[in-house]
């Protein structure tokens, strides 16, 4: 018999998430894996200054009267699955034991399965529905009138300490304001480019339709605009999906996997017909990118337009970059941007796709890009729960505090929303800027 390996030099391989078997939700199971997997994590701890999963897990094995998994009661197993927010960087980024491994660690996906067993069983709070129901949310926020009137009570401290006490919503956290010109209002008036001037490079079309996205379409639409002519400038014909839903990703950091499949039925049929005439899809948002390239394949992995849809489907500087490759990005800039901080948000990074933001910012003359890959903290919801603020302050602190050291002209991420709770991290008056609006800026247009 040969000892176990220390660690693996091959590819990782990820396995379909098999959600819909009744065994996935069998508690007794689950704890099983979970002690085996916590018990592996605990001789290992590299993981330890990723997410607060792991401190929490340390901490009990360290406060048990064993000193070894055996000792923790397995009912504080969920405060450990409480901390994680799906980020999916232990996985891509740390973990030597993830399948090929005999050992098979997939981390976040046992959280996934764990979260999910749970909400079966249990449901879930009426703060977490509504805050994972995007575009409910969006929809009833961003209503001509009603949007003014929600982010003046946002702004009023005693509605928000009211909403602290009642909510679970933390007075502190920043939460984002609602458009009532929403982006697929903006973009369902205007026309198509000429289709004719469209040029493909190497595995792009040069044709995108854009994903909105919940938080591009209700909260911060100037992005989706930013995007628009980014891509615009660089002779990309752009259109809308004719109609989309929330991606699921909030759905599926709740375990509400039911959900997700409900997501999943209303876009992929509109955005597979997209790609089956010619197609490419884009989101501003890393999360929604991710969810069709990499989490509803593994859920759906037996359904072709899943797959013809994530196949499709880009981060807005992968295009970019790829366009570059080709020859076919415009590299004439007439602003340079000086120090730029930009950090590599978690949900881009695990597409492993490299840093393409980073890429295309450093083709800026008189531009100097510093890359920070630490997580912001926000993840989700988990930066706005009065649970929660706190440490996901405290996990974006690294973050905040280079912010502080470099003083960059200008500093964000791809994901608008760990901007924004890196500015309030910062409070120094300062804000983030997207790198799109960068781009934009750069360019002159």
């Amino acid at each position: 018999m040969t000892a176990p390996r220390e660690g693996s030099l091959e590819t990782p391989t990820r396995h379909p998430i098999d959600w819909r078997n009744p065994a996935f939700y069998n508690q007794n199971d689950l704890f099983t894996e979970l002690e085996r997997v916590f018990n592996h994590c605990h001789g290992c701890r590299r993981c330890v200054s990723l997410c607060d999963s792991f401190p929490t897990l340390f901490d009990l094995v360290d406060e048990s009267s064993t000193l070894e998994i055996d000792g923790v009661d397995q009912a504080d197993y969920w405060k450990v699955v409480d901390q994680c927010y799906l980020c999916d960087l232990c996985y891509m980024t740390k973990c030597p034991y993830v399948p090929p491994h005999e050992w098979g660690i997939d981390f976040p996906h046992l959280m996934l399965r764990a979260k999910a067993t749970r909400f079966r069983k249990k449901g879930t709070r009426l703060r977490d529905r509504v805050l994972t129901s995007t575009d409910s949310v969006g929809k009833a926020a961003g209503l001509p009138g009603i949007s003014v009137i929600v982010n003046t009570a946002n702004r009023s401290r005693a509605i928000r300490k009211m909403m602290q006490t009642v909510g679970g919503i933390h007075a502190d956290a920043r939460v984002p304001p609602y458009e009532s010109d929403s982006l697929r209002k903006r973009l369902g008036k205007r026309s198509l480019t000429d289709e004719s001037q469209v040029a493909a490079a190497g595995p792009t079309s040069g044709k995108v339709a854009l994903f909105a996205t919940c938080y591009g379409n209700y909260n911060e639409p100037d992005l989706g605009d930013d995007l628009v002519a980014v891509l615009e400038h660089n002779s990309v014909t752009v259109t809308i999906a004719e109609k989309e839903w929330c991606c699921g990703m909030p759905k599926l950091e709740l375990g509400d996997l039911a959900s997700v499949q409900r997501a999943k039925d209303r876009n992929i049929p509109t955005l597979a017909r997209l790609v089956d005439d010619g197609w490419d899809l884009v989101a501003v948002v890393p999360s929604c990118v991710l969810m069709f390239k990499q989490e509803l394949p593994l859920m759906f992995p037996d359904d072709p337009d899943v797959s013809r849809v994530a196949k499709a489907f880009y981060d807005p500087f992968e295009y970019l970059m790829l366009r570059h490759a080709a020859g076919q990005l415009n590299t004439a800039f007439s602003e340079s941007l000086g120090d730029v901080l930009y950090q590599a948000s978690c949900h881009q990074r695990v597409q492993n796709i490299g840093p393409k933001t980073r890429d295309v910012l450093s083709l800026i003359p008189g531009t100097v890009v510093t890359v920070v890959e630490r997580c912001s903290g926000h993840d989700g919801t988990y930066g706005v729960k009065t649970e929660t603020f706190d440490k996901a302050m405290k996990i974006g602190r690294p973050v905040m505090n280079r912010i502080h050291q470099l003083q960059p002209d200008y500093y964000g991420s791809d994901c608008p929303i760990a901007g924004q709770h890196l500015a309030n991290g910062v409070d120094d008056g300062s804000q983030a800027v997207h790198p799109i609006a960068l781009l934009r800026r750069a360019y002159g247009i």
